[in-house]
């Protein structure tokens, strides 16, 4: 599973063979609960019940930028998470118990989407369940993006499982500069790049990376990437000024 792969920037030594067991394992605690054909609402209901009154998982609010936030395999012990990785883990369970769950990416926040034969539903895992109308999610996305999802209702199409994983590699990245842990950012940058060559945005975050670690050989080949993928780019001038910069420092060990 690629989420659990993620997480073995923070967690070298992950043992994903257990991880998948605990999701089993939870699967089943779930499962023990159901008696007969259980869908919609009453599904739902269920699962959250064993979720977050039984064992306790929550939105972690207090240490929202924590790494161990955004690595499933923490969620699960720890039972504390961001939207995208409690949702990650709400569709795995889902899968277990016979039930189609996909993930709803507003801006700032991650749900999850759930149609059954009689109707369908949004819900926030980061606030315990909570279901979703229409209206719920337009009042969300506009809490937490700015945005209106009136004006494009695609924003609640399910996104891929690619989709999923670069949206949270973008959110682990993000904590790791926040903290200003760069080896780590530069080894979530890593993974992306290695993917998709051609992105230019992840090309020049890597390239400053590397300049705030003096890796400056390393810098000059993202930066000119970055140059060649995006000719056009607003930040032209300031790349062109860094590798002036790099140049001069070449010069200097001469």
């Amino acid at each position: 599973m690629a989420a659990l792969e993620l997480a073995r920037v923070e967690f070298p030594a992950v043992d994903i063979s257990t991880c998948l067991s605990r999701l089993d394992r939870l699967g089943e605690q779930i499962g023990s609960t159901l008696s007969g054909h259980v869908a919609g609402l009453e599904f739902i209901g269920r699962m959250n019940v064993v979720l977050f009154d039984t064992l306790g998982f929550d939105g972690n609010r207090e240490e929202y930028y924590d790494p161990r936030n955004s690595c499933l395999n923490s969620v699960l012990t720890r039972r504390l998470g961001i939207p995208i990785t409690l949702s990650v883990r709400y569709m795995e369970l889902g899968r277990r118990l016979c039930q189609t769950f996909h993930g709803a990416g507003l801006a700032g926040h991650f749900i999850v989407g759930y149609e059954s034969m009689e109707s369908g539903y949004w819900i926030d895992q980061f606030n315990r369940g909570r279901i979703l109308s229409f209206a719920d999610c337009c009042e969300l996305a506009k809490q937490t993006g700015g945005g209106d999802i009136r004006a494009n209702y695609a924003v609640l199409a399910p996104p891929t499982k690619r989709q999923i994983l670069v949206r949270m590699l973008s959110n682990l990245k993000a904590m790791y500069l926040r903290e200003s842990v760069l080896g780590k950012a530069r080894m979530v940058l890593d993974l992306p790049i290695e993917a998709m060559p051609d992105y230019p945005e992840d090309c020049l975050c890597r390239g400053m990376v590397h300049l705030r670690q003096s890796n400056h050989r390393a810098a000059k080949a993202d930066l000119e990437t970055y140059l060649q993928l995006e000719p056009d780019s607003r930040e032209r001038e300031q790349v062109e000024r860094q590798l002036i910069l790099i140049e001069h420092w070449k010069a200097g060990l001469n």
